[in-house]
């Protein structure tokens, strides 16, 4: 074992050309590693430790380090030696200095933006539930204490009871009558799932949509896997623009996750761990506001307490817990109005944080090319 200090640099021989490589930071004093990770003491009157952390990750330095793995395949491994007779820029330290505070001014604003989205999207999202009459949540007090007797619960399982824990975000007076899913809908349908092909389908070819295609709350047609071809596609089946896809299995967190199909190309197939919305005629719920009301705590409350399943990968939950979810059900010109809010704030909050992952990319540009272009930079090992 071989102790590191706040300064040093560590790699893992093995990983380091995949960018396992590292700078300690100051919030730990002292660190043990194992002779798999070479421990190298930098010279701090020439190199600032800032500048090495950033340095160590620029695509030359990245470049010249696969090119000294040696072993065999999938085992390649970078020796110390092999480390230590790479080079990298070294300018003087104040310009070292100038550049990483310049860099660190980029993050911090891109920082700014994420924080700006985080922030705008929950505050819309309190102002949706908030208009349906639901309370935000009580403070935690931060004891992670839960104390019940066996017969107050008839689920026991950790997610069952954070459930419980949960329970402070009660229901509150609506203005709004209360409705079931099956009560604004006409069915759920569920798809095919075939083995198929493991890379997305071509354009000209049919592909069955993955769980993925729905998870994280927006559409993605590229979630798909190609049908083989001796398999004869079912056309009834395939997805549509304006259509309204619920997850009925995945980890808890995103059972019951739903998407509203944009523009989307042909021949895509719904698979049968995901629930198309069938709707009532005339249409008793605009679609939007659906897919929103699907997303709130309440409801999410309701999903994760009624999912099943013994594998923490692979969560379940049936049509009817589904179609029993209860939630308020206003007029429809003020679906509409609440449902466009939240969709404006969510559109605002994509733009920022699009924005922030610009000035990400632009402020590791702009490092990489000052570390070269420094009028002091020598290159050093």
């Amino acid at each position: 074992m071989f102790a590191a200090y706040p300064g040093d640099i560590v790699f893992s021989k093995i990983d380091a050309r995949s960018g396992a490589i590292g700078v300690l930071p100051p919030s730990i004093a002292k660190a043990v590693v194992t002779s798999e990770y070479p421990v190298f003491t930098t010279d701090s009157e020439r190199l600032e430790s800032e500048f090495a952390k950033l340095v160590l990750r620029t695509g030359g330095f990245i470049d010249a380090l696969r090119s000294k793995a040696s072993g065999t395949s999938g085992r390649k491994r970078i020796t110390p030696d092999a480390f230590e007779d790479l080079r990298i820029p070294l300018p003087a330290p104040h310009e070292q200095r100038t550049i990483v505070a310049a860099h660190d001014a980029a993050m911090d604003r891109a920082e700014a933006l994420e924080r700006e989205a985080d922030e705008g999207e929950a505050q819309a999202i309190t102002a949706f539930e908030a208009a349906l009459g639901f309370k935000p949540p009580a403070p935690s007090s931060g004891r992670p204490i839960f104390v019940a007797s066996f017969k107050n619960l008839n689920r026991w399982s950790h997610e069952a009871i954070l459930r419980r824990l949960d329970d402070r975000h009660a229901r509150g007076t609506s203005l709004y009558p209360p409705a079931q899913l099956r009560d604004v809908i006409a069915d759920l349908e569920n798809g095919w799932s075939p083995r198929c092909h493991d890379r997305p389908a071509e354009p000209d070819e049919w592909g069955v949509l993955k769980l993925g295609a729905v998870s994280f709350g927006v559409f993605n047609e590229n979630e798909n896997k190609a049908l083989p071809q001796h398999l004869e596609p079912r056309p009834r089946l395939e997805v549509a623009s304006g259509q309204l896809l619920i997850s009925r299995a995945n980890i808890t967190r995103l059972v019951g996750a739903t998407a509203l199909i944009g523009n989307v190309r042909r021949r895509l197939i719904l698979c049968d761990k995901l629930f198309r919305v069938i709707p009532r005629k005339p249409a008793r719920v605009d679609p939007k506001f659906l897919v929103e009301v699907l997303r709130i705590s309440d409801v999410r409350h309701q999903i994760e307490t009624n999912v099943t399943g013994t594998s923490p990968t692979m969560k379940n939950i049936s049509k009817s817990a589904l179609m029993a979810l209860t939630f308020p059900r206003p007029p429809k010109n003020d679906q509409v109005e609440m449902a466009a809010a939240l969709v404006d704030a969510r559109a605002k909050a994509v733009a920022a944080r699009d924005r922030a992952k610009e000035a990400r990319a632009t402020a590791w540009a702009r490092f990489e090319a000052a570390v070269y272009a420094a009028r002091d930079s020598n290159f050093a090992r």
